[in-house]
């Protein structure tokens, strides 16, 4: 594994992470109605969390290269929400996070 291997797989953890992270939180701060939802949310979370720690055990650069854009197309749906909720925080974070996620894939590819 080299750096950019290696900086591509933790970018991608870190912000499969968040989004577990923030996914939990929804279900222990949302009202019964929507609770159920944000569970649905929460198992996909951690589908993508298991599936970015896979390229830290088996070294495989097609699976980090799948996973790491599945992260870059959640993190830019997630800046999308936050743009139509028009919080700043939830637009520029995740589109910050999807814009260095691929960077670290050309990276990876160069």
């Amino acid at each position: 594994m080299n750096i950019p291997f290696l900086f591509c797989a933790l970018i991608t953890a870190v912000s499969a992470a968040i989004s577990l992270g923030f996914s939990i939180a929804a279900v222990f701060n949302t009202a019964d109605e929507v609770r159920n939802m944000a569970l649905y949310t929460c198992a996909r979370s951690v589908a993508l969390v298991i599936a970015s720690a896979v390229p830290f055990l088996t070294g495989s650069t097609p699976w980090l290269e799948a996973i790491a854009c599945s992260m870059i197309i959640v993190q830019i749906c997630d800046a999308g929400i936050g743009a139509v909720a028009k919080d700043r925080m939830k637009t520029l974070g995740p589109a910050g996070t999807a814009v260095l996620n691929l960077a670290a894939v050309v990276w990876l590819l160069r």
